[in-house]
């Protein structure tokens, strides 16, 4: 909970204020039954209009002044906590885009996507309601039992006696409450994360017809979150209902015990009356301190898993370069094994040198270990062993803006969003009309878009849906060589290409990017065949390394997967 205070810090002159306006409402509140009892016992009996007149317009002023100042607090308390919740979620969204790739295999997108949405949401009721009920509360509790206390001690000393017992009682059951609403937090999360898949794959799942089947996952997820949630209501549900059956015992007791006091002339019935509305004010603090209990427990609960994420530390450290790296050399790989999981190597002893403006082609069955060639040259996860250099430096010893700004990248499940082509192609970046136009002409995509009749002002839908794949794959090409990168990253980019427009595409960006050193990962032969190094990958190990005739006839694995795609035979360029 601590890193709460740190957002709640710089609006700490705001809250001052709130509270200030809180406490005049709250104590003007409670001087109302005080009043009420003071003229009942002393002023009516004087008969004196004038006097009241006086009183009573004296609980007018309280009454309104309670019923604005709680107004007006409440009003700021909602703006506070808005200003609070849009910074931590902000922070919380921004920590969760900075998260190394290993943090985020370990919270899942599901768990992040539901610790900034329900996770934050609890912890700003809690702030909200701490700032309406968490000062007028207290002082109601503490004010009445006060002011009934120099009325008169032995009533209040037996309306008192029960606080204690309603203390232990809610604060017994709201250490419960934590490790259930975890628990309900990662029910969430489970279903969220089916929520997510299906929402993902809703054109698979209705080509399928497994429209029963998906209702059933989700419906498993949903069961399990409402057990988890039944099960925390039940037990912090029993806090409301216990403490009502106690104030009402210390209620009975309080009537049992006035009345005694009043048959032997120990006290009246005015000040009897002034007890009840202290007792029901005190009762309704006590109700609202149980509430707040109750939130504590969700607000705890989901503050922990916040904290998790904004305390993760950035594994991916800047290190120093051992300069032992060759400038003249733009990639190196050197002996680099790697794995996801810390048990088996999904890459092992992978070994390779280019020189600026060569082209790699990396070709091997699904799950050989390709794109995790990518990543880790792209250092979204580190190495177990060996280097990897760009220019001669350790990837290790770039920034991370130093490092992204080298790269061009398409990945195998890109995404697109609503927006214009042109946007999605700039993708924020400085990057003009005119370049944009240049791009579009080398990744083969201009005809298609100038064919819409508002062309690069064509919006595409969430995911490119209203685009083919094909067209998808050529505007996403676009974005990563709309930027001249240095090192241009092609990971199966062009599968929902035909031949003639891959071979179109590879020939205008061999044209077009001359300096630029080009990475294509490709299932197609065709799409590899022309690279000054082309890497064969099984099981995570090169097998095959060289140029296509090279691999022909020295790499068996090669020449079968040539000889399957086309009997071997490629268009011509």
């Amino acid at each position: 909970m601590k890193w709460v205070f740190t957002y709640i810090k710089p609006l700490r002159t705001r809250i001052l204020k709130g509270i200030t306006v809180k406490i005049v409402g709250t104590v003007a509140e409670l001087f109302i039954p005080f009043l009420l009892s003071y003229i009942l016992e002393n002023v009516i009996e004087s008969n004196d209009v004038v006097k009241i007149l006086v009183f009573g317009g004296l609980m007018v002023v309280c009454a309104v002044a309670a019923c604005l100042g709680n107004i007006i607090a409440n009003r700021m308390a909602a703006k506070t906590t808005m200003m609070f919740s849009v910074r931590m979620r902000m922070d919380l969204f921004s920590k969760t885009l900075y998260l190394s790739a290993r943090s985020t295999d370990r919270f899942t997108i599901p768990s992040l996507e539901s610790r900034i949405t329900s996770d934050t949401y609890n912890v700003q009721n809690f702030v909200g309601m701490m700032q309406r009920m968490g000062i007028r509360a207290p002082i109601l509790l503490l004010g009445g039992s006060i002011i009934t206390l120099l009325m008169d001690n032995k009533l209040a000393l037996v309306m008192i006696a029960t606080l204690p017992l309603i203390f232990i009682v809610v604060y017994s059951i709201s250490r419960m409450g934590v490790p259930l609403y975890s628990k309900v937090q990662q029910s969430v999360d489970g279903m969220v994360r089916v929520v997510r898949e299906d929402a993902q794959g809703i054109r698979v799942i209705k080509a399928l017809s497994k429209e029963h089947y998906e209702s059933a996952r989700y419906d498993k997820a949903n069961m399990t979150l409402r057990q988890n949630e039944t099960r925390a209501g039940t037990i912090m549900g029993a806090v409301n209902p216990v403490m009502t059956l106690l104030m009402n015992m210390g209620i009975v007791a309080v009537i049992a015990v006035s009345a005694y006091f009043v048959s032997q002339n120990q006290s009246s019935a005015t000040t009897v009356i002034a007890f009840m509305q202290y007792f029901t004010l005190i009762s309704m603090a006590m109700m609202s301190l149980s509430r707040m209990f109750v939130m504590f427990t969700k607000c705890a609960a989901s503050a922990k898993r916040i904290a998790s994420v904004m305390e993760e530390e950035n594994e991916l450290a800047l290190c120093d370069d051992d300069g032992k790296g060759d400038p003249s050399v733009h990639i190196s790989f050197e002996n680099v094994s790697f794995s996801y999981l810390g048990k088996s190597n999904n890459l092992t002893d992978v070994s390779f040198s280019l020189k600026k403006g060569e082209t790699l082609g990396i070709i091997g069955a699904t799950g050989s270990g390709k794109s995790t060639i990518l990543r880790l040259l792209m250092r979204l996860y580190d190495t177990n062993e060996g280097v990897i250099r760009i220019k001669g430096k350790d990837v290790r010893s770039y920034t991370r803006e130093e490092l992204t700004a080298m790269f061009g990248i398409v990945f195998q499940n890109d995404f697109l969003y609503a927006d214009s082509i042109e946007e999605n192609i700039r993708f924020g970046r400085e990057i003009t009309s005119e370049d944009i136009e240049k791009a579009a002409k080398i990744a083969q995509a201009h005809d298609f878009i100038t064919s819409f009749s508002d062309g690069y002002a064509h919006s595409i839908s969430t995911g490119g849906t209203n685009l083919s794949g094909g067209q998808r794959q050529r505007v996403l090409i676009c974005r990563a060589i709309a930027g001249k990168p240095e090192i241009l990253i092609l990971d199966d980019s062009s599968s929902a290409l035909d031949y003639r427009t891959d071979a179109n595409l590879r020939k205008a960006l061999a044209e077009s990017l001359p300096d630029s050193t080009v990475i294509t990962v490709a299932q197609r032969v065709s799409s590899v065949k022309n690279c000054d190094l082309i890497l064969v990958i099984e099981e995570g190990a090169i097998i095959g390394c060289g140029k296509h005739e090279a691999l022909m006839e020295n790499c068996a694995e090669y020449r079968e997967i040539s000889d399957s795609q086309m009997g071997g035979a490629f268009l011509d360029e």
